[in-house]
């Protein structure tokens, strides 16, 4: 018998248990039955039809009137206690969202995170504003839009040394406004 703390009233109280040899005895003769039942209940999932088979056998152990029956067998009111517990505990999963293994978060791709590249590419955008237009274009022309000095020289209207020129002081102006991005190179 268990002592327990009677809510309303503050006064101790003992709450009836199933003897331990009982529950055993009931373990040994309707334990692989329930359990194969529960597994069913379960989809074949081991783990959750032994838990359920105990949280059955925990019921049965506080509550000792079931077993003062006058059935020949505990068997229909385990099963039935436990596909009730099978079904409370589906619904349970049903209410919250699904559960996730750590071996499909390991194979998930990683979100590649833009920001940093997005702040570079805003910084750079300012940056390159502050040029003087003749820089401006010639980066624009080799940079952005990937021609060669040669064709830059040609778009531009422009010798082809110019143009080389042009980036250098242009990229060292950069260079001197964008500390910490590191060495820009024509």
């Amino acid at each position: 018998m268990t002592t327990t703390l009677d809510q309303q009233t503050g006064a101790t109280a003992t709450a009836p248990r199933t003897d331990e040899r009982v529950l055993a005895e009931l373990q040994r003769e309707h334990g692989r039955a329930l359990f194969r039942l529960l597994l069913g209940l379960t989809y074949g999932d081991r783990q959750r039809a032994e838990d359920l088979v105990q949280e059955t056998l925990v019921r049965a152990w506080k509550h000792p009137e079931a077993m003062e029956t006058d059935h020949e067998s505990m068997r229909p009111w385990l099963f039935t206690v436990g596909r009730r517990l099978a079904i409370d505990a589906r619904r349970a999963r049903q209410a919250r969202p699904a559960e996730v293994a750590a071996e499909s978060l390991e194979q998930s791709p990683v979100a590649d995170d833009h920001t940093e590249s997005s702040s570079t590419a805003l910084d750079v955008r300012d940056a390159v504003r502050m040029l003087s237009r003749e820089h401006r274009e010639v980066l624009v022309q080799i940079y952005f839009r990937g021609l060669s000095v040669a064709e830059a020289s040609e778009a531009l209207g422009i010798p082809a040394g110019t143009v080389k020129s042009r980036t250098y002081y242009a990229l060292r102006a950069l260079r001197k406004v964008l500390p910490g991005y590191g060495a820009l190179t024509a």
